[in-house]
């Protein structure tokens, strides 16, 4: 089965690498590599990108939120994002949805052991089957506010493809709703043709903060706003003047 092939590079053991993880073997650390040759800043955009989805989890459960759905959660790590949900919110349930069986198997077997977790093998890219699967909706009650997160997930589609699904799970999600998002974004030319390049597990894209600006357009984008993920941690905000880099935002709906 092409999913459990370790001679391949596979897009989750290659993020797990670069966040210092177990998950992988040869071919992913191959591949992560060649990437880094490419953008040697990666494996710190992917630990940035990792800190900001964790800080804006931990934000949306202080606020109240008590169900998280991770969409494309990708294999396990610590913090987890049920830790940093319950960290803030001692109540809070979240769904794990990955596409990849292998994630699935680890997440059900490392993440889901207490009730109020679960993981779910769904294609996030039909967001009307997410939304109607069983065990999604044992864990999210879409009549109450929930945390969608889709971190690392949408450079994977071409613009319009990525805003009709960040469209997809808003429109779902009631008022009162928070959505989590990070892309990989750039500024500079060669690097982004470098690393398409280079970057052989999986077709991506370059996404722009305007393109993230018109997906969120409706919802209300938080302090400090979209921009680069270690600056949204910090707090500060604002545009770095150097590509490669993760681009975030957290936004409610009205």
């Amino acid at each position: 089965m092409d999913a459990f092939d370790t001679t391949r590079p596979n897009i989750a053991r290659v993020y797990d690498y670069w966040l210092g993880g177990k998950d992988n073997f040869v071919a992913d650390r191959e591949l992560a590599a060649t990437m880094t040759q490419v953008n040697p800043g990666i494996p710190a955009m992917a630990r940035a990108n990792r800190a900001f989805v964790i800080a804006a989890v931990g934000k949306a459960a202080r606020a109240g939120i008590e169900q998280f759905i991770d969409l494309g959660a990708g294999l396990p790590t610590h913090p987890a994002v049920h830790e940093a949900a319950r960290a803030g919110h001692p109540a809070a349930r979240v769904v794990y949805v990955d596409n990849d069986p292998v994630v699935v198997t680890h997440a059900r077997a490392l993440l889901a052991t207490m009730p109020g977790i679960s993981a779910v093998e769904a294609d996030i890219t039909r967001p009307e089957e997410v939304l109607a699967d069983p065990a999604v909706s044992a864990i999210v009650d879409w009549a109450k506010p929930v945390a969608v997160v889709l971190a690392a997930t949408l450079h994977f589609r071409d613009a319009a493809t990525a805003g009709r699904l960040v469209g997809c799970y808003a429109d779902a999600a009631c008022a009162g709703s928070y959505l989590a998002l990070s892309v990989f974004t750039g500024q500079d030319d060669d690097m982004e043709a470098g690393s398409r390049t280079a970057y052989t597990a999986a077709p991506f894209w370059v996404h722009s903060t305007a393109d993230v600006t018109r997906w969120l357009d409706g919802l209300e984008v938080l302090p400090p706003g979209i921009c680069e993920a270690r600056r949204w941690v910090s707090g500060v905000g604002g545009t770095p003047k150097h590509g490669g880099w993760a681009l975030c935002a957290l936004a409610s709906k009205p």
